[in-house]
């Protein structure tokens, strides 16, 4: 399963799901925040394992489905935590070296950067793309850029899908039998999937056109679950995972 079908995944079978979108983006966002502007320790320690904690815990990802939604963003941390860890000289020649200095900048940053994905992935893996939309929609974001938004995410699923049935046809034809017809084979099928993408495109212009459409599409929303007590609990983790840090600040 790839990285966008398993988030999207777990994002709809999440028991998450129903809850209020104002809830769990304070919840998420706030984690975020402490995981930014706190001292990587212990505040970003504290936030990425109370992340974890919740992604497997009452929002019920799973390890392995887990661990398909992050490797894209683990990877892109790793790139750059190299870069800061890794220092070049020219002075006699090119000399790659580490220092002490850089590894603590590193792991400072690696630990951040870490509790500030999972502390995101708390909403994205509990909250499915339409209901963000309809979330941005009530806080007056213009209808255009909501369903610009809207069409990129219908139409990623849509290409997936063609790419997987383009590629399962041509290795029924035996396309990737050798690395010349492995790349005559990718060559046509990204001028199959451009020319698959662009008819879509034409026959969803054409069905909107028919249906009136003019500038926003309306669907119905299911009801959501406020809950005082979950917001209350929210800001009392929140302010517990502050407190924890400004106190260990203050008895180093």
């Amino acid at each position: 399963m790839a990285h966008g079908l398993a988030l999207d995944h777990s994002a709809w079978s999440s028991p998450w799901r129903l809850r209020s979108v104002r809830d769990k983006a304070v919840l998420s966002l706030g984690l975020l925040v402490a995981a930014v502007s706190l001292p990587s320790v212990p505040g970003g320690v504290a936030v990425a394992v109370v992340s974890l904690v919740l992604l497997l815990g009452p929002i019920r990802v799973g390890w392995g489905r887990l661990a398909r939604i992050v490797w894209i963003p683990a990877l892109s941390i790793a790139i750059g935590v190299a870069t800061v860890a890794v220092s070049v000289s020219w002075d006699a020649g090119l000399r790659l070296q580490l220092t002490a200095s850089g590894l603590a900048t590193a792991g400072a940053l690696a630990v951040r950067a870490i509790a500030a994905t999972l502390a995101m992935f708390t909403l994205a893996c509990s909250t499915p793309m339409i209901d963000l939309l309809s979330s941005l929609r009530r806080l007056r974001v213009p209808d255009p850029l909501i369903e610009i938004a809207s069409l990129i995410y219908r139409f990623t699923f849509g290409l997936l899908e063609s790419a997987g049935a383009v590629h399962a046809a041509q290795e029924a034809r035996l396309g990737y039998a050798n690395r010349k017809a492995a790349m005559r084979s990718a060559s046509m099928g990204v001028a199959a999937l451009f020319i698959r993408s662009w008819d879509r495109a034409r026959r969803l212009e054409a069905g909107l056109a028919g249906r009136g459409y003019e500038d926003a599409l309306r669907t119905l929303e299911p009801e959501r679950q406020r809950s005082r007590a979950f917001l209350a609990g929210s800001l009392v983790l929140l302010g517990t995972i502050v407190a924890g840090s400004v106190a260990w600040e203050v008895t180093r």
